[in-house]
């Protein structure tokens, strides 16, 4: 059976940064299986489209998600925040439903 994944190179990248914001391109791109030099024009494509922010802290860059951005689809109207939250990721500084509730 061939490979199959449900995800592009670009959903990839972005689901690794929403889990690690402070890994390094290098180690993303190690993480996935892209070269390097794909993984920085994906993170300069996923900046353009506004899904996140790159941020220079020493020689290393930070990322930072914006979860209210709508996904650039035909057949959805949510946001990226509602996609992450489906594979698992937890907003940080944003306390769950679950822990207001206590």
């Amino acid at each position: 059976m061939a490979d199959l994944s449900l995800f592009t190179s670009h959903g990839l990248v972005l689901i690794t940064i929403a889990k690690n914001p402070d890994m390094t391109a290098r180690e993303i791109s190690n993480d996935i299986g892209l070269t390097e030099r794909t993984t920085h024009k994906i993170i300069v494509d996923l900046e353009d489209a506004g899904y996140i922010t790159r941020i220079k802290v020493g020689r290393q860059n930070k990322y930072r998600i914006h979860p209210n951005v709508p996904l650039r689809d035909e057949i959805t109207d949510a946001s990226l925040g509602e996609l992450l939250a489906t594979l698992g990721w937890k907003r940080r500084g944003v306390k769950s439903k679950s822990d207001t509730a206590k």
